[in-house]
């Protein structure tokens, strides 16, 4: 567990990307839709209170998960899932800002070994400057025996 300590010294708060989005009416209600959701705040571009679903900030693209030289294990990564903490309305038309850091590191040991999780969160800002979302993506590491 010592290299997990070395390695949360030299990445966590780093961050490692910088990224521009623009909200579109259309996209969010299609997402919502395609979610499974009927409230017309999310549907219906036409509504007054239109929006996106809290979630819709987690299906932003990013183009890294992690820094480009972040250790691999010898394993292969996989998905370990999504948080989204929403703090205030996404609305069509607004630009947001999402700056990505490496915010936790831990592993866990189990039957099947080794497995270390890398949880990057994407901080999204409005073009006001006020925080959007916190979107956390879970990586997990299933370490090689050889490594």
């Amino acid at each position: 567990m010592d290299d997990i300590e070395q390695i949360k010294e030299k990445y966590l708060g780093h961050q490692f990307e910088t990224k521009e989005f623009e909200v579109n009416a259309e996209v969010l209600a299609e997402c919502a839709r395609a979610c499974g959701e009927i409230a017309p705040r999310f549907t219906d571009p036409a509504h007054a209170d239109f929006q996106a679903t809290p979630t819709w900030v987690s299906s932003l693209a990013r183009g890294r998960n992690l820094p480009q030289d972040f250790p691999m294990f010898g394993g292969v990564g996989f998905d370990g899932g999504k948080d989204v903490t929403p703090y205030k309305a996404v609305r069509p038309g607004a630009k947001l800002t999402g700056h990505t850091h490496v915010h936790d590191i831990y592993a866990k040991t189990g039957r099947s070994g080794r497995m270390i999780f890398v949880v990057s969160r994407m901080e999204l800002f409005d073009d006001n400057g006020d925080k959007v979302a916190d979107a956390d993506t879970r990586l997990v590491i299933k370490e090689s025996k050889t490594s």
